[in-house]
C-alpha cells in the first residue's frame, strides 16, 4: 500500500491564540450589552409615551361631561366640555378596512408578478417605481386626492349607488362631493400599496428554489407552484406586510385631513360625505385648541396608540400560531 503523508499544521503561538479568544469574548460582551440596552431603551420609550398619554388623557376625561367612548360630539371648549371618540374610532376603523380590502390583494398580485412572472428588466423597473411611490410625502398624496381623485370618484359613487345601493353600505343618501370615508379608504389604499408590495415581494423571493423546481418536476403549472409552494411559505410575511400597511392607514394624518369633509356623525353609508379619524381630528384642531382641548386630543391619541398596539399584537399572535401550525404539519 502506498503510504500517505499528512502535513501537520503547527499550532498558533499561545499568546496570539489567547489574545484572539479574549478579543472575541470582549466583542461578544459589547454586542450583548448594546443589544440588551437597545431593547431596554425601546421599552422605556414606549412606557414613557404611554405614561404621558395616560396622564394627560386622565386630566381631560375626568372633566368630560359626556361619555368619552360613546359621545358623538367634540366640544372640549364648551361649558360644560363634552367630547367623545365614537365617530373618530368608527371613521378610523372603516377607512382602514376599506384600504386593506383594496390594497392587500392588489399588492400581493403585483408582488407575485414581479417575483415570478415578469422578465428581469421589467421586474426591476416595476420594483423601482413601487419603491419610489413609498417615498412620496403624505401631503402630496393629499393634494392629488383633493384635486384629482375626489372629482373623478363622483361617477364611481353614482355607479355604486345605482347598482349596489341595495346593500345599504353603498347607498348614497346625501348630495355632496366625494369627500367621504370611501374616498379616504381608496386614497389610503394607494398610499399603503407600495409598502405591502415591497415587503411581500422580498418574502416571495426568499422561497427555496428547490421547492418550486420540485413542484414543476411533478407536473404542476405555474399557478399551482405559487399556490402550493410560494403562498404558504410567504403567508406570515404577507401578514406582516399587511400590518405595516394597516399601521400607516390607522395613523395617516395630512392626506386624510386634505381629502375628508369632517363631521361628527356615524353613518354606514360610506359614500356620504363626512366622518372623521383620530389623526385627522388631531391635526385639524390641535393648533386652535387651548390647554384642556389639547389634553382632550391627547386622550384620543391614547386610544389610537392602544388600537395600534392591539393590531400589532394580534398580527404577532397570528404569525406565531401560523408558524406553530406549519411546524406541526412539517
Amino acid at each position: 500500500m502506498a503510504s500517505t503523508t499528512q502535513t501537520e499544521i503547527p499550532p498558533a503561538p499561545p499568546g496570539r491564540r489567547t489574545r484572539a479568544k479574549s478579543t472575541g469574548r470582549v466583542g461578544d460582551k459589547i454586542f450583548l450589552g448594546l443589544s440588551r440596552g437597545s431593547g431596554i431603551l425601546l421599552l422605556v420609550i414606549m412606557a414613557s409615551i404611554a405614561a404621558f398619554l395616560t396622564y394627560r388623557a386622565a386630566i381631560a376625561i375626568s372633566d368630560d361631561e359626556g361619555n368619552f367612548l360613546t359621545t358623538f360630539d367634540w366640544n372640549p371648549a364648551g361649558d360644560p366640555p363634552v367630547f367623545g371618540i365614537a365617530v373618530l374610532l368608527f371613521g378610523t376603523v372603516v377607512s382602514s378596512i376599506i384600504a386593506m380590502v383594496i390594497a392587500v390583494p392588489i399588492a400581493v398580485g403585483i408582488a407575485l408578478f414581479i417575483s415570478h412572472y415578469a422578465p428581469r428588466k421589467l421586474a426591476g423597473a416595476i420594483a423601482y417605481v413601487i419603491d419610489l411611490l413609498a417615498a412620496v410625502p403624505s401631503i402630496v398624496y393629499g393634494i392629488w386626492g383633493a384635486l384629482v381623485l375626489v372629482p373623478y370618484l363622483e361617477g364611481l359613487n353614482l355607479w355604486l349607488d345605482q347598482f349596489f345601493g341595495w346593500t345599504y353600505i353603498f347607498e348614497k343618501t346625501e348630495i355632496g362631493v366625494a369627500r367621504s370615508l370611501f374616498t379616504v379608504g381608496i386614497l389610503l389604499a394607494i398610499m399603503i400599496l407600495p409598502i405591502v408590495t415591497s415587503v411581500s415581494r422580498e418574502v416571495f423571493l426568499q422561497v427555496p428554489r428547490m421547492n418550486e423546481e420540485a413542484a414543476l418536476a411533478l407536473g404542476a403549472t405555474r399557478w399551482e407552484v405559487i399556490r402550493l409552494s410560494v403562498l404558504p411559505f410567504g403567508r406570515s410575511g404577507v401578514i406582516s406586510a399587511s400590518m405595516l400597511g394597516l399601521g400607516r392607514a390607522l395613523g395617516e394624518t395630512m392626506a386624510v385631513a386634505t381629502v375628508l369633509s369632517p363631521n361628527f356623525l356615524i353613518s354606514l353609508h360610506v359614500l356620504n360625505p363626512g366622518g372623521g379619524t383620530f389623526a385627522q381630528n388631531i391635526a385639524a384642531k390641535f393648533g386652535e385648541a387651548d390647554a384642556f382641548g389639547r389634553d382632550a386630543l391627547i386622550a384620543s391619541g391614547l386610544v389610537l396608540f392602544v388600537l395600534t398596539l392591539l393590531v400589532n399584537g394580534a398580527a404577532r399572535l397570528i404569525i406565531a400560531r401560523r408558524k406553530e401550525y406549519s411546524g406541526a404539519n412539517a
